[in-house]
């Protein structure tokens, strides 16, 4: 790989105009020690001393584009609380366009709550929604979008299976953005893959693209993917899935992630590239998905090749793992590792 053509794709990150459809997810996160265990039941007292919050969710993908200093856009739901309020102070301290967020007064406002002690997480704390959004939020994230769509040179979709991305909303923003030739990657739920159909890339993990082929009728049955085993999902197994998964879906890439083993990009062309995982100290992986996605997305946005993309993406999320709690980098940064 060319690191003199990686570089000037990075310097041109900040160029693209992006919009960002999902859940939207206020991270919380509550510091502190343990020093002893309850008296109470075998678990550790944490002595907590700060409370911190950040973007999560679709949020945090606009966050790590904002980071980048590229132009976001969001679109989703918040609840009527105060944690809609703290999500949206952080938000607009980065600067991050929320006209495409809309208030529904009958949800409350996803969180997770992490705690942290030392550099170890204690445990983690959800309220959410997963019920599908009611047709008139639907309406106005829509009118939203086709308003604004020659505003944006790429649409991400963060499904999080929180209820803002269902069967209705992914046609209608898939042929929306196809008119008129958007980038459109998505980074998805397995339960959802199905209606991914033609988009520019979709970005799973290994778990959810096994999950995903264990349940997605490929083709008709003579054809449908056969795993080496019904429990173990093996490499050979991620090369199959990517093939028939791209095929099917009919994508132009697929950028699957692998942990410690890195990514692996599949082609439409057939080329299929194993990227080995950068990572110099792994501290939280909570966000990487996330980091892959947007870096990947704002690569296409600056002429980079899927290749390229996938490169930039890599190495990005090898820099934000080793950062505790859900994180960002940039430009510099990313320059830096570079060298």
């Amino acid at each position: 790989m060319n690191i003199k053509n990686l570089k000037d794709i990075i310097h041109r990150l900040n160029k693209a105009r992006v919009l960002v459809i999902g859940d939207l997810i206020l991270d919380q996160y509550i510091w502190g020690k343990v020093e002893r265990i309850s008296p109470e039941a075998p678990v550790p007292v944490v002595w907590a001393n700060k409370r911190t919050h950040v973007p999560g969710g679709a949020a945090n993908v606009a966050n790590n584009i904002r980071a980048f200093g590229a132009d976001v856009y969001l679109a989703g739901v918040i609840g009527s609380d105060p944690n809609a309020k703290i999500l949206l102070a952080e938000l607009k301290k980065n600067k991050i366009n929320t006209k495409g967020i809309f208030i529904d007064p009958d949800r409350y406002t996803t969180v997770k709550t992490r705690i942290i002690a030392g550099h170890q997480q204690i445990v983690r704390v959800d309220w959410e929604h997963t019920e599908s959004l009611r047709q008139e939020t639907i309406r106005k994230i829509f009118s939203f979008i086709k308003e604004g769509i020659d505003d944006f040179d790429a649409i991400i979709i963060e499904d999080y299976g929180k209820g803002v991305i269902n069967a209705q909303v992914l046609e209608g923003v898939i042929l929306l953005a196809q008119a008129h030739k958007k980038i459109v990657t998505v980074d998805p739920k397995e339960d959802h893959f199905q209606y991914y159909r033609q988009v520019t890339s979709i970005t799973p993990n290994r778990k959810e693209l096994e999950n995903a082929v264990r349940n997605l009728k490929i083709k008709d049955n003579k054809n449908r993917l056969k795993l080496e085993s019904d429990k173990l999902f093996t490499d050979k197994d991620v090369d199959a899935a990517g093939k028939q998964v791209l095929e099917y879906l009919e994508l132009e890439s697929l950028l699957v992630t692998l942990g410690e083993q890195g990514m692996k990009i599949f082609e439409k062309n057939g080329v299929v590239t194993s990227i080995p995982t950068v990572a110099q100290e792994v501290f939280d992986v909570s966000g990487a998905g996330d980091t892959v996605i947007s870096t990947f997305t704002l690569g296409l946005c600056a002429g980079a090749s899927k290749l390229e993309a996938a490169h930039i993406a890599n190495h990005a999320a090898g820099i934000v793992v080793g950062k505790i709690g859900t994180a960002t980098t940039s430009r510099e940064e990313l320059l830096e590792r570079l060298k």
